[in-house]
């Protein structure tokens, strides 16, 4: 890419971080910065100097002894629609200042570069030598991590990054990708088709045809036509700085609640862990637009904003996540067991942790999978209830999830309609969200109700629901459904590897029996441990596991105690 040399416009600080600032750009004490020379090296930076570039899958870390660097985003004709092709000046740094944000951490691309603007010294630290600073000073270490977090905010809030995405609400797959990547907390740009003047012309330009939206432009250089989750991750190289080829002490597979307590808990004492996860860090809580019940957030937290955290400080302990690589088979060795990915590949460990949770069942309507995207949800957060503000919208199912979405999404809502197939919710859901519904003048609870029925052209346009004590079917005209009814068990890809109990879900300690050993050939000369499947190193955790109590809480206790067992299970 040729470097544009126009003056840079900088970027406006969001009103969410205006206090922050010190913090997202904070100024290193003299001691400090000499505490930082002990991990890297000095070295001479000449005015003009490129120490990085957009896309650049090697960042190095630099601390400014004197002298001042500059970060920008480069724009280019090919991927700025309507607007200016002079760069973003992110921000400057200065003496004692230091540049970077959490892709620093997680050895994903570069989306800015970084251009010397006055010549001096910085001290310079590869990514391995940057988390080994992190993980040992805690002074520094909580500094920069602060600082990363929040100049990541910023990107978002100011949608810096290197991808563009070109949809439509016309299309369901344009909400599939723009939640994949919000998920994984990566910033883009989104042109809304609908709202363009010239559609055609716009589509010319880059020469896509109607039926290729979404389309997804990475780094102004790569034209993606609806493409898959793992597509998009291989362009933007989230997985770069993975090194498949390695045995691993534990995979985790999974990075719901569960798995992401695993993944903590296992760096954080010195296990070389991989993550396996198809779409994001979060599973079902990352979904949810609040959680009130989890202890140590009086105010409630989102479920995006708890997994976000997690994430963050696995990374920060070294654990690695491979995004959009899921998993598709368990092979049983006694040796090394062998997880089995979607490209063919099978990655090896010495112990794996099975973390893959539950997913909401779908419904038995024909024509169900048509809608999903363009009217029919799984998940209930501020992206979705800016699609349906201002009208009618159904939440199907009586669990705490069901609770929680038709609370957000009546702040948003004209009116909520709360479907259950059983007499009310007293059994299945957490009292404050009870009390919460019953007190909304915006949520209608309906009992022994079934939703029977959709219809609409491209997009739902209309809901059929039935009485299940009288048969009478309802119809409403509603363009906007939840569906967060039960769980069933992701243990498909185990193909028969571990014992399952008459529900799919994946059998633990006390809860094997003695068949159950005998058939998977046990081979150790003890019992199970607690959260131990009937093959020796391989544990369960969360929602997949039979017994699990289907709670936040409970999922990331599962997930750090069964580390404890997994380095037993090493020892062996």
């Amino acid at each position: 890419m040729t470097m544009n040399t126009s003056t840079p416009i900088p970027l406006p600080i969001p009103e969410s971080l205006a206090g922050r600032v010190d913090q997202m750009f904070p100024t290193l004490t003299p001691a400090q910065v000499e505490r930082v020379k002990s991990h890297g090296r000095v070295r001479k930076v000449a005015n003009g100097d490129v120490l990085f570039r957009v896309g650049d899958r090697t960042i190095s870390f630099f601390v400014i002894v004197n002298g001042r660097v500059e970060i920008v985003r480069e724009k280019s004709d090919s991927v700025e629609i309507g607007g200016s092709t002079s760069n973003d000046l992110i921000w400057t740094y200065g003496p004692g200042q230091f540049n970077g944000e959490i892709n620093m951490i997680s050895g994903r691309r570069a989306l800015g570069t970084g251009r010397v603007i006055e010549s001096g010294e910085a001290i310079e630290l590869n990514r391995d030598q940057l988390l080994a600073l992190v993980q040992t000073d805690t002074e520094i270490g909580a500094i920069i991590m602060r600082a990363f977090i929040l100049r990541r905010m910023g990107l978002l809030e100011n949608h810096v990054g290197d991808v563009v995405i070109m949809g439509s609400l016309r299309c369901g797959d344009t909400l599939r990708v723009k939640e994949f990547l919000s998920r994984n907390g990566h910033p883009y740009q989104y042109i809304n088709l609908d709202q363009e003047d010239d559609v055609q012309a716009l589509l010319d330009r880059f020469h896509v045809r109607e039926g290729d939206i979404p389309v997804v432009i990475c780094r102004g250089e790569i034209v993606l036509r609806n493409p898959t989750n793992e597509e998009i991750a291989d362009c933007l190289g989230f997985n770069d700085a993975i090194d498949f080829d390695q045995v691993r002490d534990v995979i985790i597979v999974g990075a719901g609640p569960a798995g992401l307590a695993a993944a903590v808990y296992a760096g954080s004492e010195g296990l070389n862990v991989l993550v396996l996860e198809t779409v994001g860090p979060g599973g079902q809580a990352g979904a949810s637009s609040k959680i009130e019940n989890y202890m140590g957030f009086p105010n409630g937290i989102s479920g995006r904003e708890l997994s976000s955290r997690a994430f963050n400080q696995a990374q920060k302990f070294g654990a690695q996540f491979a995004i959009a690589k899921g998993a598709v088979k368990l092979t049983c060795d006694h040796t090394a067991y062998g997880v089995r990915i979607g490209n063919g590949a099978t990655l090896r460990a010495r112990t794996i942790i099975i973390a893959t949770g539950a997913e909401y069942r779908r419904l038995p309507i024909e024509n169900l999978q048509q809608y999903d995207g363009l009217g029919i949800y799984y998940a209930a957060t501020f992206m979705e209830s800016q699609i349906c503000s201002g009208g009618e919208l159904i939440v199907v199912g009586g669990g705490n999830s069901a609770g929680q979405a038709a609370a957000f999404l009546a702040e948003k809502a004209c009116h909520v309609h709360l479907l259950v197939r059983s007499d009310g919710l007293a059994e299945s859901m957490s009292r404050y969200l009870i009390r919460r519904i019953e007190e909304s003048p915006r949520i209608t609870l309906y009992p022994h109700t079934e939703l029977v029925g959709l219809e609409g052209t491209g997009h739902l346009e209309c809901v059929h629901w039935r009485d299940n004590r009288t048969g009478s079917v309802e119809t409403r005209p509603i363009r906007h459904v939840f569906l967060m009814t039960g769980a069933a068990p992701s243990t498909g890809w185990l193909d028969g590897c571990v014992a399952l109990d008459d529900k799919g879900f994946v059998k633990t300690g006390p809860d094997l029996t003695p068949d159950d050993l005998v058939e998977a050939e046990w081979t150790a000369q003890r019992q199970p441990y607690l959260l131990e499947t009937s093959r020796p190193g391989v544990f369960a955790v969360g929602d997949v596991r039979a017994g699990n109590i289907k709670r936040v809480a409970s999922a990331v206790g599962e997930g750090s105690i069964a580390i404890s067992m997994v380095h037993q299970a090493l020892r062996a």
